[in-house]
Parts: structure tokens; sequence; C-alpha cells
């Protein structure tokens, strides 16, 4: 065996070993990136599983932060004021009005005020009634029914920003009572206690204050006002008077007019009698006194003149 033999087995022979680490190589890097893959396909659940839950959260965490700062828009949650005002024409104002008082009390409200005029036909009775805010409409259209509606007025005031403010305004001033309250217990010298008396005096005043202006509002939101006006069947012809129009009308408002007039002056007239009855003969009488006066009178004397002494000679 010579040397070139030798040295093509030790070609050969490396050549093999250098493939075999090739191929040992490549099955190893293989099966490190299924495992990889693997891993990665395993792992891809769950960071989507993390991502949607973040996600989730998130958007709960921003629903509620946006529920916690936004108002109450609900009607059912917000402080309106309702008054209303009506006039219905009734055949017996009487007994509309004592259907009306009760139509109120079923309610639940009362009779705020009551004013009544009887003439027959020509009666009026006005009524303020005050019922539950919840009852406001349905009573309105119990009352409108009694009768024939001549009109109606419906107004309403949303006050929530301002019942808001005014709970706002009055926690902070209770804080400030309770706060005087306590540096008053801690004062040492008479001058401190006088100012701090003045001072927790004027905060309860400021805090008596708003609680009176919440009390009211709290009045007006739960008791809705009704103003009602029930007019007898006179009202009705009136109403229709004032909407004719035409000669005859124009006439008799001129006729009316002139009836009227003439009232007045007979009216003057009467109240001047009396003194011109007693004036005129007193008149007559001094006026006839006075002209005998004169006649009865003797002529005054006429008076001579006086002698006029003569002048005297210069010796």
């Amino acid at each position: 065996m010579d040397g070139r033999t030798v040295r093509g087995r030790g070609t050969a022979l490396a050549v093999a070993v250098l493939a075999a680490a090739l191929v040992l190589t490549g099955c190893s890097a293989s099966d490190s990136g299924a495992q990889d893959t693997a891993g990665s396909a395993a792992e891809a659940p769950a960071v989507a599983d993390v991502g949607e839950a973040g996600r989730d959260a998130a958007k709960g965490g921003t629903q509620e932060a946006a529920g916690a700062g936004a108002p109450d828009l609900r009607v059912d949650q917000r402080a309106i004021i309702y008054t209303g005002t009506m006039r219905v024409q009734v055949d017996d104002v009487d007994v509309a009005a004592r259907e009306t008082v009760a139509v109120a009390t079923r309610a639940g409200g009362f009779v705020g005020g009551d004013q009544r005029r009887s003439a027959d036909e020509d009666a009026v009775a006005e009524l303020q009634l005050r019922v539950p805010a919840p009852k406001f409409a349905g009573v309105v259209e119990e009352i409108s029914k009694l009768g024939t509606q001549q009109s109606r007025e419906i107004d309403t005031q949303d006050v929530t920003e301002e019942t808001v403010d005014l709970d706002a305004r009055i926690t902070s001033q209770r804080a400030r009572v309770d706060s005087a309250r306590r540096l008053l217990s801690r004062a040492t010298t008479i001058t401190d206690l006088v100012t701090l008396e003045n001072e927790l005096g004027r905060r309860e005043a400021d805090l008596a204050s708003l609680e009176a202006k919440k009390r009211r509002l709290a009045d007006l939101t739960a008791l809705s006002t009704i103003t009602v006006s029930l007019a007898g069947p006179a009202t009705k012809k009136a109403t229709e008077e004032k909407s004719e129009t035409g000669f005859l009308v124009g006439l008799k408002g001129g006729w009316k007019a002139f009836v009227a007039s003439l009232t007045v002056l007979l009216t003057v007239l009467g109240a001047l009698l009396p003194w011109l009855a007693l004036g005129v003969p007193v008149a007559v009488l001094l006026l006839v006194l006075r002209r005998r006066k004169r006649i009865s009178a003797p002529d005054a004397p006429v008076s001579a003149p006086l002698p006029v002494p003569a002048a005297r000679s210069a010796p």
C-alpha cells in the first residue's frame, strides 16, 4: 500500500465524519425548532387570553370611570318643579269646586287657597292645589273633565343643578361650623372666645339659610302647584259677546258708552244740586240786601269852600 492510497482513504474518512456531524447538527436544530414552534404555539393562547383579559379589564375600568363621572340624566332622578294654571267653565261652580278638592285629596294633596265669588250664573271660584309631582298630569286631566276647559298653561323648571350645588355648599358649611366649634372649645382668652363665638354664629346662620333654601326646593319639587279657576255659565256668554263683530255690535257698544257717560253726568249733577239749591238763594238775597243798602243811604253834604284872606298892602 502506497502513500497515495492511505491519503485517499483518510480523506474519505474525514469527509464521512464531517457529513455525519452535519446530519446530527441538522437533526438537533430541527428538534429545537420544532420544540420552539410548539412552545410558541402553546404560549400564544395564553398570551391572547391575557391580552383579552387586560382589554376587558381596561374596558370595564373605562366604563366605571365614565359612569362615575357622568351625571344621571334619568327624568325620575332629576329635580323638576311643575306649575299649572287652568280655567274651566262649569254649570255649577260650588259642585265643581267640591269635586276639584276631592280630586286633589285623592291624589294625596291638599288645598292651599280657596277664593269664591257667588253670583248665580256669574259665580267664580279660584282654587290653589298642592299635589304630589308624580300625580300632577293625572290631576290636571281629571279636573279638565269637570266642564269645558277654556285655557291651560303648564310650566316646568329643572332645578337639579341648583339642588346639587346646595347639597355641596351645605356639606362644606357644616364642616366649617364643626371647625369653628372645635376652635371655640380650645379658646383660652376672652378675646379669642368672643371672636370665635361671633364667627360660629355667622357660620351657623349661613348654614341655616342654605338648609332653608334646600327645604324650599324640596317642597316645590315634591308638591306641584295647580291654580284652578272655575267659572259659571255666564262667562261663556261674555266670551261669545267678545267674539262678535259688525255694525250692531258697534252700535250696542256705543249705546252702552253713552248710557255710562249719561249716568256719570247725572251723578255729578246730583252731587252738585244741594250746593246749587242753597247757594243760589243766598247769592240772590245778598244781592238784594246790597242794593237796598245803596238806595237807603243819604247823599253826603257838599262842603263850602274856605274863604281866602285878602292880601295886605305894603306901608
